[in-house]
């Protein structure tokens, strides 16, 4: 171990679509092999090199960027491939906040500037980063339009998704029903629309943006590419963009303070209770395969998080 190294025990590690894919080879970044698996997990700091100052033992740690191997019981890490949590909050929001609600939060911040009162739509609405955006924006008193993919227990995740602050909760096919209009006689048409499937289900979101609003893209859960009626683009001026959390963090790491000032602001949310981790189910590190298998169906309603 190195004077700026630090030894971590791992204690808990979700497995993100991410990963697999990183491990499928269709990520756009890929390790150099051989590689640890997994992007995102929390760590407890077991010992520190000599010129180690951000960190000390028993810190709470999560990576800073995607790629450092979380599937493990141990690593030695670089103190600057690291960065605290406080170690109040619970273990499964530690475990999960360094991806989806670091996404979602961005998507919010940079692309429109929304006010209290303002609506966002979003497609993939139960997903990590959607459950997030619900809790972020509810948080902002921003109105949230959240669309999921109709399934037999469609009220109970309705349900679900207001409990935890959605304003409407909503299928697919209304997108494309007069009843859509009824809505937005109660909450103003969206400035942003935050699209994690593509295909039909972007251009939907598409048509019901207001006058100049943006939609960014950040997933492909389809894998359709993202079609935009001409129509769209000349008469309402909408924006297209794209966002991936991973070269967020790499633009701001050399001044790391806009990653600790959203990582303090999340850790507020989460110790006022307004943002809670996502549906979790906990395996133990060595039934991985059983959580790997898991993970790759399709409505997997929770989260699978290893426990070290």
């Amino acid at each position: 171990m190195g004077a700026k190294d630090v030894l971590v025990k791992m204690l808990a590690a979700p497995i993100n679509p991410s990963d697999i894919n990183m491990i499928q080879g269709t990520y756009a970044i890929l390790p150099n092999l051989p590689a640890v698996g997994g992007n995102e997990g929390v760590a407890q700091v077991v010992e520190v090199g000599s010129q180690v100052q951000s960190l000390k033992t028993g810190d709470w740690v999560i990576p800073k960027d995607a790629g450092l191997g979380t599937w493990r019981t141990e690593a030695v890490l670089a103190e600057d491939d690291i960065i605290s949590l406080p170690n109040d909050i619970p273990l499964l929001s530690a475990a999960t906040l360094g991806v989806n609600p670091c996404t979602a939060f961005r998507m919010l911040a940079d692309f429109e500037d929304l006010k209290p009162g303002d609506s966002v739509i979003q497609n993939a609405a139960n997903s990590g980063v959607g459950q997030a955006v619900i809790q972020i924006a509810a948080a902002r008193g921003i109105n949230t339009i959240n669309v999921v993919r109709d399934r037999p227990e469609f009220s109970r995740l309705s349900d679900r998704l207001k409990a935890i602050g959605a304003t409407h909760v909503i299928k697919e096919e209304m997108l494309r029903r007069p009843e859509v209009k009824e809505l937005f006689k109660t909450c103003p048409k969206p400035k942003l629309a935050l699209n994690g499937v593509g295909g039909k289900s972007a251009t939907e979101l598409l048509r019901h943006l207001q006058f100049g609003g943006s939609m960014v893209t950040y997933g492909g859960m389809a894998k359709q590419p993202v079609t935009v009626p001409v129509s769209a683009l000349i008469f309402k001026d909408v924006k297209v963009r794209g966002f991936w959390v991973t070269q967020w963090k790499r633009d701001h790491s050399k001044n790391g303070r806009a990653f600790r000032a959203m990582l303090d602001e999340l850790c507020s949310l989460i110790q006022q209770g307004k943002l809670t981790a996502p549906a979790c189910t906990e395996v133990g590190l060595q039934h991985y395969s059983r959580a790997l298998d898991t993970a790759m169906k399709p409505f997997t309603s929770a989260k699978h998080v290893l426990i070290m």
